[in-house]
């Protein structure tokens, strides 16, 4: 069950009592407790309802073409005339070209620069309306949940909801899944061995 179902952009977090709206910064401190504000992120360093604006990017007819041919190269994404007659009404991204766009802006934003070990998976996933060519796509995410892992305590999961906006203010794309990160606090070499489960 989709508990967040966003179709328009969502109020300021100043709008909206308990969440926050800044660069995702190291426990240890940011730049105003004179930490660096660059440093790597641990599981600790993702505050429940923390919700970050991972930047925007502009999809090119280009773009959608190329990937389409190589990944899903079903007319209404390859053809312009196809398009046309299809319930897109024009030339559309795939689905899953959306969502490597999101994974682009999540890594561009802050994922790269986390000690991330990767994801069990998604839980939901949703496309609400078309990318087409020029559209300029922002996306935000939302800490919906943490928990340290059972059979791997020196990892945290960490469950977020991403929501991928067009210029517009539409929501074009949701999604909501986990990843995986190392813990500040507990070393690695506490950790059991086998299989990493939830």
């Amino acid at each position: 069950m989709n508990d967040i179902t966003t179709t328009t952009i969502p109020p300021s977090p100043e709008e909206t009592p308990g969440r926050s709206q800044v660069s995702l910064t190291p426990s240890g401190g940011g730049a105003a407790q004179g930490g660096d504000p660059g440093g790597t992120l641990y599981w600790e360093d993702f505050p429940l309802h923390h919700v970050t604006d991972c930047g925007s990017t502009t999809v090119s007819r280009a773009a959608i073409l190329d990937f389409a041919r190589q990944f899903d190269p079903q007319p209404f994404h390859l053809d312009e005339e196809a398009a046309k007659h299809s319930l897109f009404g024009g030339l559309a991204a795939s689905g899953w070209h959306t969502c490597a766009i999101a994974m682009r802006l999540m890594c561009d934003a802050y994922l790269l620069r986390t000690t991330s070990q990767g994801s069990p998976g998604i839980d939901e996933l949703r496309w609400l309306k078309p990318v087409h060519p020029d559209d300029i796509l922002s996306l935000r995410m939302t800490v919906l949940e943490t928990r340290p892992m059972r059979s791997k305590p020196h990892l945290g999961l960490v469950q977020s909801h991403w929501e991928l906006f067009n210029q517009h203010g539409d929501c074009v794309l949701t999604m909501k899944g986990w990843g995986m990160f190392k813990r500040r606090d507990v070393a690695a070499t506490d950790a059991p061995q086998g299989q990493a489960a939830p």
